[in-house]
């Protein structure tokens, strides 16, 4: 994909996200999948994650992990980048996001 392609995206302020945010993006089972992933491995581009989905579905996704406050999309070089906030939000919210993974089953493939 050429550089330059992507239009840029906005991210919350840790500040103004909401916790209601927050849960309603943690309560889909790919979005959890999703930070599970970016957890246990990391800064991944978009197309890596393996989630068997139209590119539509997964840009969806991805918007409402962005919107709620959860991850950050950057830039580099022809991939977008994802990142969790998870220390920022470990601030706002402390335990949150660690709570809801342990209590929800993760998300197999293929489900």
């Amino acid at each position: 994909m050429p550089l330059g392609r992507w239009k840029s995206v906005d991210h919350p302020a840790i500040e103004d996200v909401a916790i209601d945010d927050v849960l309603h993006a943690l309560a889909d089972p790919t979005r959890r999948r999703i930070v599970r992933m970016l957890i246990e491995e990391g800064d991944r581009p978009c197309g890596t994650f393996g989630l068997g989905m139209a590119p539509s579905t997964i840009s969806h996704h991805f918007k409402a992990l962005r919107n709620a406050g959860l991850i950050r999309q950057f830039d580099s070089g022809r991939q977008r980048m994802n990142t969790l906030r998870l220390t920022e939000l470990e601030t706002r919210f402390p335990g949150l996001v660690d709570s809801i993974l342990a209590l929800s089953e993760p998300e197999r493939p293929g489900r």
